[in-house]
């Protein structure tokens, strides 16, 4: 993953896909799609299902975004109990 893209506010981004099959469209089948992308405009997803939508014969039927900051702040959690043991 690139550390300059990361800076420039790209995060990583998991997408689940559900598409029906074009030879049995009641069933629905998962895809996972992973990327570095912007949110919450998210240009790299959109052209992905812009690929798909123009490319691929399994229709869309919903698409369920979650994102994750890479490069952030560090996290100091303080230990609840300290015990010493002589």
């Amino acid at each position: 993953m690139s550390l300059s893209l990361q800076l420039k506010d790209y995060r990583l981004t998991t997408a689940e896909i559900l598409y029906r099959l074009p030879d049995h469209p009641a069933v629905l089948q998962s895809y996972i799609w992973q990327e570095l992308d912007i949110a919450p405009a998210y240009p790299v997803l959109h052209k992905f299902l812009g690929f798909w939508e123009r490319k691929i014969e399994g229709r869309l039927h919903s698409v369920r975004v979650g994102s994750l900051d890479l490069v952030a702040s560090a996290r100091v959690r303080l230990p609840g109990l300290v015990l010493t043991l002589q």
